[in-house]
């Protein structure tokens, strides 16, 4: 399941979503706004996403995991619009027969999504708004 959207993330509704009882676990990784920055104090983050290409990359990402790892479910959902100091942004989850595969996968999603997906960021904080520049994996 791949989601871009406006609504606050469930995050029981999704751990509901990732149950398998054919798997072993879940990993769940939860993105939230920080307080603050390099520069100072966030108040909020206003995210932005190209809202079709999102879904594709994402839905590409779930492909490769699904084609790397042996997992049962892959969840990913994204907010955009203006999020407060604590809010989840971003939530990956991944259940797995065993808890190396749902570590491996579950990062892997994250860290692509990171990377590849069109979501960006632009930051309130004390010092003014801010885009903030995208993430590159070091190799």
């Amino acid at each position: 399941m791949i989601t871009i959207t406006r609504d606050p993330i469930d995050l029981c509704n999704i751990m509901v979503a990732a149950k398998d009882r054919s798997a072993g676990g879940a990993v769940l990784f939860i993105g939230s706004v920080r307080d603050h920055n390099e520069k100072g104090v966030v108040s909020e983050i206003h995210y932005e996403a190209y809202k079709e290409m999102a879904e594709e990359k994402m839905a590409e990402i779930e492909k490769e995991v699904k084609e790397r790892w042996r997992i049962k479910k892959f969840i990913a959902i994204h907010r955009i619009g203006n999020l407060k100091v604590g809010e989840p942004s971003v939530a990956v989850i991944v259940s797995a027969e065993h808890r190396q595969e749902a570590f491996e996968a579950c990062k892997y999603g994250i860290d692509q999504i990171k990377t590849r997906v069109p979501i960006w960021k632009k930051e309130v904080s004390e010092s003014g708004v801010t885009w903030v520049k995208g993430v590159s994996l070091k190799k």
